[in-house]
């Protein structure tokens, strides 16, 4: 497919920051760490947190089921080693502060890497029913890989309520420094593609767009072809769109390809559309095809401070540690050290904190990265320029959200759509009086679920 201007689609808003995507984007998926110690988070998903199933003292085989939960939005967690559990405890957890994990300790017998995940040449999705399908998603525990890490189950199975329309293949990675998904396109092509028809089967939508965006016309190009080259694809197309952050957010992938908003509070399954992340689709071939659970992802080690930065394909349950020293650590001073990228990833204070299946990068930022006014300039007074409300995506008024979190004004917050926020983080990063307005953001979402008994004190 050729790119032309004709073929982007775009959404209003947003930013253009540098992507600092040649540091990686070169870089093959590569074997990570032979780790010696996981933990496996028992929370790493949107739903009901899993409860363990084995005890300290258990010996675990790789790829067993060590924790699961019988409510429907969840999704069970897998060992990624062969090992002994070591105990039940408390670890970081990036998004939760502390969170229970049960940390393995690998014995000598473990093997030193798990193989990539190779389709055979006589795939037909036509073997399997969608009901096969959604069971194997589920027992796998794939959860989304891109974003939140809602349960993959609950997206694409049928619902005669909420028929679905439309599946979206998200393969934008509008994110700077990140390139996971990019090389997933380029190498795991054919996985991708097997994956995208199960979840069509599945799910049942007639209509299939791979969203990309245009400053990838090389995963453009591979996906065109091998789509061409495969087979039964009516009704699936590539979609260049528009390079613009945060393109990859479902509700700005949906507006650009689709020109449909999804309701405030809502989910794209409510107006007939399921969105899933590249790697997700991978992820649902190794288990639909294979029957192998999700304990690995790929992951891009990056920044200016890496010695070998690159993408990784790395157990979960792996410490950041690990994972730095592995890639010769940093070489100069850092900092900080965020799982995901500059815009929307989480900074770290705990290089023990594990990977989970929705960690896509390990970014370490330096001071220049980060900006020298972050640090050498103080905040000024908003001076009400107006850029935050025209870069916002959800066209929100983020400014008065943070003053009324600022004054302790939840219910003014509220008033002001606080809970529409995607937290994108490009308020902050146009704002000429160096406010972090999305921390502001965040804050106040926090007070308002401890104010509401959804979150712990």
């Amino acid at each position: 497919m050729n790119v032309n201007s004709r073929d982007r689609f775009t959404f209003s808003g947003g930013v253009h920051p540098p992507d600092n995507k040649s540091l990686t984007c070169e870089s093959q998926i590569q074997p990570g760490p032979v780790v010696k110690q996981v933990a496996v988070m028992l929370s790493q998903h949107i739903g009901a947190v899993c409860r363990p199933l084995i005890r300290e003292g258990d010996t675990v085989q790789a790829g067993q089921r060590i924790g699961d939960s019988d409510s429907f939005v969840s999704a069970p967690v897998h060992s990624p080693i062969n090992g002994k559990v070591k105990e039940i405890a408390l670890r970081s957890h990036a998004v939760l502060g502390r969170s229970l994990a049960i940390v393995i300790d690998a014995l000598p017998n473990n093997p030193t890497k798990r193989s990539y995940f190779k389709l055979d040449d006589d795939f037909d999705v036509r073997d399997y029913s969608a009901e096969q399908i959604c069971d194997a998603v589920r027992g796998a525990g794939i959860v989304g890989m891109g974003g939140a890490g809602f349960p993959t189950r609950v997206k694409i199975e049928p619902n005669p309520r909420l028929p679905k329309e439309a599946l979206i293949i998200n393969g934008c990675e509008c994110e700077p420094y990140i390139t996971c998904d990019y090389r997933v396109m380029l190498e795991w092509t054919s996985q991708v593609i097997a994956g995208i028809k199960l979840a069509r089967k599945a799910s049942g939508c007639s209509k299939v767009f791979i969203g990309i965006e245009d400053n990838k016309p090389r995963a453009i190009e591979v996906m065109s072809a091998a789509l061409k080259n495969s087979g039964d694809v009516d009704g699936i197309r590539v979609v260049p769109v528009k390079t613009k952050y945060p393109q990859g957010g479902e509700r700005q992938l949906i507006k650009a390809i689709l020109k449909k908003n999804v309701p405030s509070g809502g989910i794209p399954p409510m107006i007939g559309i399921v969105v899933l992340n590249v790697a997700t689709t991978a992820a649902i071939a190794e288990a639909v095809v294979s029957n192998l659970p999700l304990t690995h992802r790929v992951v891009s080690v990056t920044g200016e401070a890496i010695a070998k930065p690159g993408n990784y394909y790395v157990p979960i349950g792996t410490s950041v540690e690990d994972l730095l020293e592995f890639c010769g650590s940093v070489t100069q001073k850092s900092a900080k050290v965020v799982l995901g990228g500059p815009m929307m990833g989480i900074a770290i204070a705990d290089l023990e904190t594990p990977i989970t299946k929705t960690t896509n990068a390990v970014t370490v930022l330096t001071k220049e990265q980060i900006g020298i006014a972050k640090f050498a300039r103080r905040q000024t007074p908003c001076i009400r320029c107006g850029r935050c409300l025209q870069a916002c995506p959800e066209n929100l008024n983020p400014m008065r959200i943070a003053h009324a979190v600022k004054n302790n004004l939840l219910d003014v917050a509220e008033r002001y759509y606080i809970s529409a926020c995607i937290e994108c983080g490009c308020c902050s990063y146009v704002c000429p009086a160096n406010i972090e307005v999305t921390g502001y953001i965040k804050t106040g979402k926090i007070f308002l679920a401890r104010q509401k008994q959804k979150m712990p004190q």
